[in-house]
């Protein structure tokens, strides 16, 4: 199946709408569910940080012990802002020894991206150039 640049295609098996940018098209109420997941996510401060911290790590990719410095959080705060971006599908995680590591899924940062793309600009009948 290919994918079109207009649509973004994450992965339906964790419950991540497909989504069009909200000009083109109404969406439909599922794919709705998964906007609003993701949006609600990012909508904490402290998440939308930790979100930029990941995108911009080293590597692309960091556990919480590379996050703890940037906030006055706890340990196990952190951990579930990172936890709510991972259930939301913003984030992937993986354990490697007695760290877990997160990266961003690049379908679901192309998905919030292009929820916003605007559309063609609509052309007036009769207006001057």
């Amino acid at each position: 199946m290919s994918k079109s640049p207009d649509r973004c295609v994450p992965s339906t098996a964790d419950g991540l709408a497909c989504c069009v940018p909200l000009a083109r098209e109404p969406i439909t109420v599922e794919q709705a569910a998964g906007a609003a997941s993701m949006l609600k996510a990012v909508a904490d401060p402290a998440r939308l940080r930790l979100l930029s911290l990941v995108l911009s790590h080293e590597g692309g990719e960091a556990c919480v012990c590379d996050l703890l410095p940037y906030f006055d959080l706890s340990q196990p705060t952190i951990s579930h802002h990172l936890k709510v971006l991972h259930d939301a599908g913003l984030l992937h995680r993986e354990k490697r020894g007695t760290w877990v590591y997160y990266i961003a899924r690049p379908e679901a940062m192309h998905a919030l991206g292009s929820l916003f793309a605007a559309a063609p600009a609509p052309t007036l009948a009769g207006a001057g150039a």
